[in-house]
This record gives structure tokens, C-alpha cells and sequence, in this order.
């Protein structure tokens, strides 16, 4: 069956084995929005930490991983280090790629969103008695977190969107599977067609989960 120039038995053919590469693009971004979040927390507080040491530390992480595009980091993961004796499966360069990247911006976003909050409220939980990470546990961060979702969701949607680069690195997610699809049969227009197809799907069935998200958290907390 024809439309147009698009063969569609053969798009219904390639469907599963794309939908596998959705099911893997979208379990990548799930890990990789986890640990890059713990790693943007921790750089995050190391960035407002008045000890100077961590403060420059989590500089030059942001520093380092935000200047280097996300495909020289996974091709330095899983083709550099082997030359140092450091071999690692591809799935696991690619979760380690993009919390690595993810983290250096997640980073600033929590560090925007605890700067965010009054100073006063610091200042005040300090003197009722807690110390500087309980008042930051059980004070800032409970507020900051609702100011943090809209550019988090935006984030989840980049990593989804980002995790097409693992393909260098032979790893089958969603790219990858048509691409292989696209050298067997050589039908790059419905390969890559029904590629787009579903990472637009994905990308705005997560993005219409973090709106809902944002309202009902916007009604809970009366505005």
C-alpha cells in the first residue's frame, strides 16, 4: 500500500522494532533524569556552599561538561577509555553520558530555584536552632522544588531528545533502529519519517504529563 511516496506496509512492518528503540530511548531518559538529578543536587549545594573549595569544584564541573557537546563525551566513554583499561557496555555509557551532561544542567537549575527563595527564610530557620543542611532539607528546598518542575520537565524533554546520540556508540534506542532499518532496506523517507513521528509523539505525551504536573500542584497550593 502506497501514499504517495511513502510505502505504509513497509512503515507497519518496521513499527515494532522501532517501538522497542522508543521503549529503550525512553528507559535511558528515565535513568538519566534520576542520577542527574542527585548529581545536579550535590553540584547544585556545592555551588552555594560558603566552603570555596566545593564551590570551585562544582564550577569547573559545570564548567567542563556544559562546554563539551554531549556526543564527544559518549564517544570519550565508550572509545577512550579502553585505552586506559576501562571497558564499559554501551548501555551503561549511555545512562553514565547523559546523567553526566544532564547533571551539569540540572545543576543550575536547582541552584536557580534554592537562589530563588528568600533569603530570610534561611536566615530564620538558622535561628530556631537548625544547622545550615537541616534548614536546607526541611526549609528551602520543600519550597524550591515547585519553581523547579517547569525547567525540569524541559529537561527531561532535552535528555529525551539528546539520547538519539547514544547511536554512536552502537546502541539501539529509536535513532539507532532506523537507521538500521534505513541500511537494510535502503527506504530512508519512511525510516526516518516514522523515527520523527514517534519521538514527536513521546515528546508531547511527557510534555502535556509535566503541564498536568505544574496545575495540579498550582491548585494544591491555592493559586
Amino acid at each position: 500500500m502506497q501514499s504517495g511516496s511513502i510505502d505504509i506496509n513497509f512503515v507497519i512492518q518496521i513499527l515494532p522494532d522501532l517501538l522497542m528503540g522508543a521503549v529503550m530511548t525512553i528507559k535511558l531518559t528515565f535513568f538519566a533524569i534520576i542520577f542527574g538529578t542527585l548529581i545536579g543536587l550535590f553540584v547544585a549545594l556545592a555551588k552555594i556552599s560558603r566552603i570555596k573549595i566545593l564551590r570551585w569544584m562544582g564550577g569547573i564541573y559545570t564548567w567542563i561538561i556544559r562546554g563539551i557537546p554531549l556526543l564527544l563525551q559518549l564517544m570519550f566513554l565508550y572509545y577512550g577509555l579502553p585505552f586506559v583499561g576501562i571497558v564499559l557496555p554501551e548501555y551503561t555509557v549511555g545512562i553514565i553520558g547523559l546523567s553526566i551532561c544532564g547533571g551539569a544542567y540540572i545543576a543550575e537549575i536547582i541552584r536557580a530555584g534554592i537562589l530563588s527563595i528568600d533569603k530570610g527564610q534561611m536566615e530564620a530557620a538558622i535561628s530556631l536552632g537548625m544547622s545550615y543542611s537541616q534548614a536546607m532539607r526541611r526549609v528551602i528546598l520543600p519550597q524550591a522544588y515547585r519553581r523547579l518542575l517547569p525547567p525540569m520537565g524541559n529537561e527531561f524533554i532535552n535528555l529525551m531528545k539528546d539520547s538519539a546520540l547514544v547511536s554512536v556508540i552502537t546502541m539501539t534506542e529509536l535513532l539507532r533502529a532506523a537507521q538500521l532499518k534505513n541500511a537494510t532496506y535502503f527506504k530512508p523517507v519512511e525510516s526516518f519519517l516514522t523515527a520523527g513521528v514517534i519521538y514527536l509523539i513521546m515528546t508531547t505525551f511527557f510534555t502535556a504529563v509535566f503541564n498536568r504536573v505544574e496545575k495540579r500542584l498550582a491548585i494544591s497550593d491555592g493559586d
